[in-house]
């Protein structure tokens, strides 16, 4: 069982401002894992009418940060210590789904994996890995 509840990552992510000028939301959470949509808006679109990369950047750390809140507890402090990303193919416009994993949780570090997936097509558009430090209790 997940230490957060969907609401209670809600909360966390709706002090996040720019999870929330991108509309990201929680769709799941469970231990170690959360899912999360960002719905498509011009506001997300290159020129090319296709999601960009920050955008995508930004779900991919927000998702995976969320996965670790699930494990480590509502700590606002964890943070962000090395993100790589890798982009497959240009999604379009479409919604995005991010799927995200813990990998390794340990006191001081988190590691993490995240699946980015464009909607309705279900093809993986992008991958990252990210590592997170997590404060002293």
């Amino acid at each position: 069982m997940a230490l957060l509840t969907t609401d209670a990552l809600t909360e966390m992510l709706a002090k996040v401002p720019l999870a929330v000028h991108l509309n990201i939301r929680v769709d799941h959470i469970r231990k170690g894992a959360v899912r999360m949509i960002m719905p498509y808006g011009p506001h997300l679109a290159r020129p090319v009418d296709t999601v960009s990369g920050p955008a995508m950047m930004t779900l991919a750390d927000v998702a995976l940060w969320g996965a670790v809140l699930s494990m480590a507890g509502a700590q606002e402090m964890v943070v962000t210590t090395n993100l790589n990303m890798n982009f497959l193919r240009m999604p379009g416009s479409s919604d995005m789904v991010a799927e995200a994993r813990v990998l390794k949780m340990g006191r001081r570090l988190a590691v993490a994996a995240v699946e980015l997936i464009s909607l309705p097509s279900d093809e993986l558009v992008a991958h990252a890995t990210a590592s997170y430090a997590i404060p002293k209790s």
